[in-house]
């Protein structure tokens, strides 16, 4: 008989714990939205190719499939990573365009 362990997705896990990509840090507006819920506000703080954190007042449950609205973008699938603190991490389904991530940090870095 074995044990079933629920873990985060690997690619949550790359993004988030080993910090496989160079995070950036910024105060950026966004939304987030839990799948099938409503949306609120947040500030990005930091972010990468591969994931971000956010504030996030409510517990987000680790894996649960979310969504960020970035200012001028459409809504980005990521999965969430860890909760502690109102602050949520979360690796992005897709890992983002390079162009977009500079474009986003050099409107949002330092302010």
């Amino acid at each position: 008989m074995g044990v079933k362990v629920n873990l985060p997705s690997s690619q949550a896990l790359s993004a988030l714990d080993d910090r496989c990509a160079l995070r950036e840090s910024v105060a950026m507006p966004a939304t987030l939205r839990l799948g099938g819920g409503r949306s609120f506000q947040t500030t990005v703080w930091d972010i990468s190719i591969a994931g971000f954190s956010a504030t996030a007042l409510t517990r987000l449950p680790i894996d649960s499939l979310i969504w960020l609205t970035l200012p001028g973008l459409e809504s980005l699938p990521a999965r969430v990573a860890w909760w502690a603190d109102s602050r949520v991490g979360c690796g992005f389904v897709n890992l983002l365009n390079p162009i977009v991530l500079d474009h986003a940090v050099s409107r949002w870095k330092g302010i």
